[in-house]
C-alpha cells in the first residue's frame, strides 16, 4: 500500500511537470486540453491518495473501529503508515476543502457581478457595451453567453480590429473555454501541485481564440495588431484591469500570430498522458490494498 501510494504521487507529480513543456509544443486547442486534463487527473489522484491516508488514520481510532466492526490494531499494523503522513494527509484535506470553498465564493462573486448583463433589455443580442473608459472585453458564459465590451476598448480599436475582438470572444463562448478555466482552477484549489498549470492553460485559451479570430478574418497580421493595440490602450489607463481580449502574455500572443499557423499534432501529449495513466493505476492499486486491509480487519473481529 505504501509503495502504491508513493508511486501514484510521484507519477502524478511527473505528469504535472511534463504537461507544461508538452503544451508549448502543441497547437493551442490541444495544449489547453492537455493542461486541463492533466491538472484535473493529477488532482483526482492526489485527492484519492490523501483520502486513503486519512481513512487509514481514522480507521485506527477505537470508537470508529468499534462502529465499523473491524480491528483498529490490525488496520494500523497492516503495511503501517507513519502517523506523520496521516496527519499531513488530514492537513491536505483541510487545505483542499478551504481552497474549494474559496473557489466557490469567487464564482458566486463573479456571477453576481455579471448578472445584470442577462437582464431583459440589457442587449439586443449576445454583445453588451458598457460605458467605461478602461479598455476591456470579456466573454461571460451562459445559455446563451454574453460578450461584454467597454466603450474604451471599442475606441482603442479600428473597425477591422473590432472584428478580430468579436471573433476572439465568440471562440471563448462557442468552445466553452469557461469549462477549461473552471476545471484547472478546481484542480489547483484542491491540489496545490496543480497551481503552476493555471496560467499556461489561460494563455493557451487566449492563443486558441487568437488563432480562431485570425482564421475567421483571414489576416494574421490584423489579429496581431488588434491584440497589440488592445494592450497598448491599457498602458494609457494604469488603473484599469484589462480583461479577456487584452489579457495573457501579450508579447507571446502577438509573436505567435506573426508566425505561420501552428502544426496540428498530438505527439508531445503522449508523455504526460502516459504518466497520468500510471498515476491513476497505482492509485487504484492503493485503494484495493486499503479495501483488502479493512476486510481482513473485519474478519479478525468476526473470528
Amino acid at each position: 500500500m505504501r509503495l502504491a501510494i508513493c508511486l501514484a504521487v510521484l507519477a502524478a507529480m511527473a505528469a504535472l511537470a511534463a504537461a507544461r513543456p508538452a503544451a508549448r509544443r502543441l497547437p493551442p486547442p490541444r495544449a489547453a486540453l492537455v493542461l486541463s486534463v492533466v491538472a484535473i487527473g493529477a488532482a483526482a489522484v492526489w485527492v484519492g491518495v490523501v483520502g486513503l491516508l486519512a481513512v487509514v488514520l481514522v480507521g485506527q481510532v477505537p470508537a470508529v473501529a468499534e462502529l465499523g466492526r473491524w480491528s483498529g490494531r490490525l488496520v494500523g499494523a497492516g503495511d503501517p503508515i507513519p502517523p506523520a503522513a496521516s496527519v499531513v494527509a488530514w492537513g491536505a484535506v483541510l487545505v483542499g476543502a478551504a481552497g474549494f470553498a474559496v473557489l466557490i465564493g469567487r464564482l458566486v462573486g463573479e456571477a453576481r457581478r455579471w448578472l445584470p448583463v442577462y437582464r431583459p433589455g440589457a442587449c439586443a443580442g449576445v454583445m453588451v457595451v458598457v460605458d467605461d473608459q478602461a479598455p476591456a472585453a470579456v466573454a461571460v458564459p451562459g445559455w446563451p453567453g454574453r460578450i461584454v465590451v467597454s466603450s474604451g476598448m471599442l475606441r482603442a480599436l479600428s473597425v477591422d480590429e473590432r472584428r478580430v475582438l468579436l471573433a476572439h470572444e465568440q471562440c471563448h463562448l462557442q468552445r466553452a473555454h469557461w469549462a477549461y478555466r473552471f476545471g484547472v482552477r478546481l484542480a489547483a484549489a484542491v491540489c496545490p501541485l496543480a497551481r503552476p498549470l493555471v496560467a499556461p492553460c489561460d494563455q493557451a485559451l487566449e492563443r486558441w481564440a487568437d488563432e480562431a479570430a485570425a482564421q475567421l478574418t483571414g489576416d494574421r497580421r490584423l489579429a496581431a495588431r488588434a491584440v497589440a493595440n488592445a494592450a497598448l490602450a491599457s498602458l494609457g489607463n494604469p488603473g484599469a484591469a484589462v480583461a479577456g481580449f487584452g489579457g495573457g502574455q501579450v508579447a507571446d500572443r502577438v509573436a505567435a500570430l506573426l508566425d505561420p499557423p501552428p502544426r496540428r499534432r498530438w505527439g508531445p501529449a503522449a508523455l504526460p498522458f502516459v504518466l497520468l495513466l500510471i498515476a491513476a493505476g497505482w492509485a487504484i492499486v492503493a485503494e484495493r490494498d486499503v479495501d483488502r486491509l479493512f476486510d481482513l480487519a473485519q474478519l479478525a473481529v468476526r473470528r
